[in-house]
């Protein structure tokens, strides 16, 4: 590569060291990407860990041969950006997803594809980032910004505008968008998409669309632009006067209940939690992303809240006077739809480092990072003449209630008088085989719900549940990027027959990188969730079960498919275990745990439970006219539970 200083070339001996360095587009920005770090509380590491991709002629000769010289002939001084190669675009910003969750949002991956569909494949993983609150960053290709040629393979062509890609459609699902029509251009815009992927507040997908002529255009970069950069994550600390608006509220708590969120985990919250916790004596909910924040042992962990939440949790909100959420942004599955909070004068402390989620519910906002945040509250209270505690008798009467959750949820672990493992039997005996530091990752469908209710994580890493998206087809490539990014835990997804359907083809890269994960399949041959939610709704669990077409009815209700998952995955080259019953399962895992390679597990599960008793509810409105019976009595029932549900003012 060349090297200019604005000199002409032979400068004599002794001229001044070049100031720029001439690069393509895609040089440029992997070469500025491998030189950026980030730190907090000390601790330094690469904020661009690598890159995932899959290329094609929008790509392949861009940012692919960027990719390609980074790896073969680097200049001098330009740090490795290792490559792994994806079988697909969705899963591969979900591996990146999972990876910079496991990081607590410290470290990402990039993911590069090519124009068109590659490109918005890459569009449900943005969403699902931003959504969840997690700094990935997306490079898809775009147009040639030149228009030379127009329209180019796989161009959306809008007769409104010349500059309407389809890349535009991830502008409302990314926390930073910006297109790069000139080279000059990548460096504000490089600079300002490091910022928002460390902003603990505002991050999210971060998305720079890259036009393919311009990723293989020469520029003249200073060489300022490359050089190592450490992005401070910080920690804002309470605001005095609100954090003195936060405490008169919470002394004034007869029943208080906290309800950890994800911040509290992504924060690395978890010994500020549990301090304050011994300090207060106040019960400590979770949410999906929360759970593990305090250890399930701890005596005041009450478990989840919500529409999937425990009875016990479920109980003590409904009960509570004065909520404090911690890192959580209360999703309808953490109110029940806003049913959860039953006192007609219940009021709110939400500690969060965004003051978007801080305001909600009417709350005493403590916008600050969840740690300080819980510091400066356990500190502040103790100071207290004779110190805050909730009442004796509240902390009394939350731990009878988990007493008795146990007992009543006890018979989800047992073995049923049915042919077939209930999921829940399966899920009873992975709690117990697995360690405090292996991860468990799950995402849509029946399971989040039956393990929020029912998982007792020990630690923030072991519960990996991606529930605000909620999207089918995360659990397999997460598990990739979970282990890349923990390599010395035992990672295992648990995978519906639905999910394992509609994204297995990451087990290739599984393979590839030798990644040592554990998946578990659990088959049922329907959807669950959404079977029984028809069901319950009275739609008769219609298009839920994977069944022929009947000649006779019309219908999907005829035999059971003959697709063999088992033999699916050994084609991709990995070992296979098939059982049906929760001892053999056990007996597997066992195996699974020992082998130096990937391995899947098949289980044969019954389509219907039991699943956990629950008085949570969930929002999903029922037609209001109907012909079917099932549907009008399922209406009459909706608006009863309905009835509950209120804005916090």
């Amino acid at each position: 590569m060349s090297e200019h200083s604005g000199s002409a070339s032979g400068a004599p001996a002794g001229a001044s060291a070049p100031s720029t360095i001439r690069l393509t587009v895609g040089q440029a920005l992997v070469r500025f990407l491998a030189a950026q770090y980030t730190e907090r509380d000390g601790e330094r590491q690469r904020l661009i860990a690598g890159t995932f991709g899959i290329f094609g002629h929008g790509n392949v000769a861009g940012v692919g041969q960027a990719l390609l010289q980074n790896a073969v002939d680097p200049a001098e001084g330009e740090a490795e950006m290792p490559y792994y190669q994806a079988r697909n675009e969705q899963n591969m910003v979900h591996a990146a997803v999972a990876y910079a969750r496991t990081k607590n949002r410290l470290q990402t991956l990039a993911c590069t594809a090519s124009i068109g569909p590659g490109s918005t494949n890459m569009v449900t993983g943005a969403a699902l980032a931003t959504i969840d609150r997690i700094p990935v960053l997306i490079l898809p290709s775009d147009v040639f910004a030149g228009r030379a040629v127009d329209p180019v393979l796989q161009q959306l062509e809008d007769e409104r505008a010349m500059d309407v890609t389809v890349n535009d459609a991830f502008r409302p699902v990314s926390r930073f968008f910006d297109r790069i029509w000139r080279p000059e251009q990548l460096i504000p815009s490089a600079l300002a998409a490091m910022r928002v992927l460390t902003d603990p507040a505002e991050t999210g997908a971060v998305t720079l669309a890259l036009p393919q002529d311009v990723q293989a255009e020469a520029h003249d970069w200073p060489l300022e632009f490359f050089r190592e950069r450490t992005w401070h994550v910080g920690r804002p600390v309470p605001e005095p006067a609100a954090l003195d608006r936060a405490l008169e509220v919470i002394r004034s708590a007869r029943r208080p209940l906290v309800v950890a969120g994800g911040g509290a985990v992504y924060s690395e919250a978890s010994a500020a939690l549990t301090a304050f916790a011994d300090a207060t004596g106040i019960p400590v909910a979770d949410t999906q992303a929360g759970k593990g924040a305090i250890s399930a042992d701890h005596p005041a962990s009450v478990g989840g809240v919500g529409a999937t939440g425990n009875d016990a949790a479920n109980t003590l909100a409904a009960e509570a006077d004065v909520v404090i959420g911690v890192g959580t942004r209360y999703t309808d599955f953490t109110t029940a739809s806003h049913t959860a909070f039953r006192d007609p004068d219940v009021r709110f402390v939400n500690l969060n480092v965004k003051a978007f989620d801080a305001a909600k519910h009417s709350a005493e906002m403590l916008v600050a990072d969840a740690r300080t945040g819980l510091e400066a509250l356990t500190a502040a209270l103790a100071e207290d003449t004779g110190a805050y505690r909730a009442p004796q008798e509240h902390q009394d009467r939350a731990r009878e209630l988990v007493a008795a959750w146990e007992e009543r949820s006890a018979p989800c672990f047992a073995q049923h008088d049915q042919e077939l493992p209930a999921q829940t039997e399966i899920f009873g005996a992975l709690n117990e085989l697995m360690g405090e530091d292996d991860i468990v990752i799950n995402a849509a469908g029946s399971m989040p719900g039956d393990l929020q209710a029912l998982w007792r994580a020990r630690t923030p890493l072991q519960y990996h549940l991606e529930y605000g998206y909620s999207c089918m087809g995360y659990e397999l490539p997460a598990s990739l990027g979970a282990k890349m990014a923990a390599p010395d835990s035992e990672v295992v997804a648990i995978i519906g027959d639905g999910t394992f359907q509609m994204a297995p083809q990451e087990i290739a890269t599984i393979v590839a990188e030798d990644v040592k994960v554990i998946l578990v399949i659990l088959q049922n041959h329907g959807w669950s969730s959404i079977g029984a939610l028809s069901e319950s709704h009275g739609s008769q669990r219609f298009g839920t079960k994977y069944r022929m077409r009947n000649e006779k009815t019309g219908l999907l209700d005829g035999g059971k498919l003959p697709m063999d998952i088992a033999a699916n995955i050994r084609s991709y080259g990995i070992e296979v275990q098939e059982v049906s019953s929760t001892d053999d399962f056990r007996s597997a895992y066992r195996r699974a745990e020992d082998s130096e390679h990937a391995t899947a597990i098949v289980v044969n599960t019954d389509l219907y439970g039991p699943n956990p008793p629950g008085i949570g509810w969930w929002d999903v409105p029922v037609s209001q006219v109907s012909r079917l019976a099932s549907t009008q009595e399922a209406s009459a029932r909706y608006e009863e539970e309905k009835a509950p549900q209120r804005h916090y003012l």
